[in-house]
């Protein structure tokens, strides 16, 4: 063999195959375009209730308890006195007192469009552990 042909075959000894690396690389993007379809993206989407302006007096359930997040994340209870200030801890147990005297009241839950929706979850996690019938939310602006 002359010596031309031996550098030849040492440098296609050096030279490294793309080949399966290519393979490999397409086979991982077919993977990931596949799986990212099926990707379902979790959210908080909560059911929010149209406006009702008619009355109807229907108050077979007694008044109904409202609390009211402000845009600063206080929580507010209204009572027969009024307005009340309430700590997020002490808000099931304030719930649970006002379905003591009106058992199948709803609770409505009005949150400022500027509060912070764990806000929102507490309150209405405290009225569920409170047993309450009824949850709705009604955005205020």
């Amino acid at each position: 063999m002359s010596r031309r042909k031996k550098i030849r075959a040492v440098d296609d000894a050096n030279e490294i195959d793309l080949t399966p690396m290519l393979d490999v690389v397409f086979i991982m993007l077919i993977f990931f375009i596949v799986t990212a379809s099926f990707v379902k993206e979790s959210g908080f989407n909560p059911n929010v209730p149209q406006p009702n302006t008619s009355t109807t007096g229907d108050d077979d359930n007694g008044p109904n308890i409202l609390v009211r997040i402000s845009a600063d994340n206080q929580i507010w209870v209204t009572e027969k006195e009024g307005e009340r200030r309430v700590d997020a801890r002490a808000i099931r147990s304030n719930i649970e007192r006002l379905r003591a005297e009106f058992p199948k009241a709803t609770v409505i839950i009005q949150a400022s469009v500027d509060a912070n929706t764990g806000t929102y979850v507490i309150v209405a996690d405290a009225a569920r552990e409170a047993n309450a019938p009824n949850v709705i939310l009604v955005p205020l602006k």
